[in-house]
Formats: structure tokens, sequence, C-alpha cells
């Protein structure tokens, strides 16, 4: 997809609304890999120089998403994307598997997840 100042702004509009619905505090998200590395290394260390080979990567502690606008194809796969890396943040605990997979399926049909809380 070509990245202009309409798509930017819808992206940003489907973050927010999909993390408030994760209960989550709305990450900063970044669409382009200049972006990426024009963040402090120590921001985006361990996916730096490589972040153009995926669609989305997810800097939990930092809050931070990369959404690889360039390689996505279509509206779907946007959104699909971007639920992919707000589960990522929501779940940081869980890799990607069947229930990952079924919790991306659940947060793009509208699912609210309640406010993470540690086990005790």
């Amino acid at each position: 997809m070509k990245l202009d100042s309409d798509l930017r702004l819808g992206i940003y509009e489907k973050v927010g609304i999909y993390a408030n619905r994760f209960s989550i505090m709305e990450p900063k998200a970044l669409l382009t890999t200049r972006e990426v590395l024009d963040m402090p290394r120590e921001i985006t260390e361990g996916a730096r120089t490589s972040a153009y080979k995926y669609l989305g990567l997810s800097y939990n502690k930092q809050n931070l998403i990369f959404i690889n606008v360039r390689k996505i194809s279509n509206e779907k796969e946007l959104e699909n994307t971007i639920v992919h890396e707000l589960i990522h943040q929501r779940f940081p605990y869980l890799n990607h598997g069947k229930r990952f997979n079924k919790l991306v399926r659940q947060g793009l049909r509208g699912k609210k997840f309640p406010p993470y809380q540690k086990r005790k």
C-alpha cells in the first residue's frame, strides 16, 4: 500500500480503537522503516535493521508497534497486522500458536479484553 496522510490517519485511528478494546495503553505506531531507524537504538533493539522483512513488529517494553505499510497489500491484511501486533502488546507472555491465532480472530470480530492482571 502507498502511505499517504489519509492512510496514516486511518491507521492511527484503528490502533486507538483496538487498543481501547484490548484494554491497553495506545502504543506509538511507526509506519515506515525510516521511522524505525530514526528511533534511538535502545528502543528498537533486537529488530532494527531487519524490520523491513516483517509485516509488523511489537516492541512491548517501549509500548511501540511497527506496521510495515509497504509490505501490506490490502485493507484486510492491514487490519490483521494491526490486531496481531496489539495482541502481542496485550498478551506479552503469549507466543504464536493456536491460542494466539484464536485471540487475533476474536479481536478482529470485535471482542473486548479486560485489563491484564498478573496471577496471584
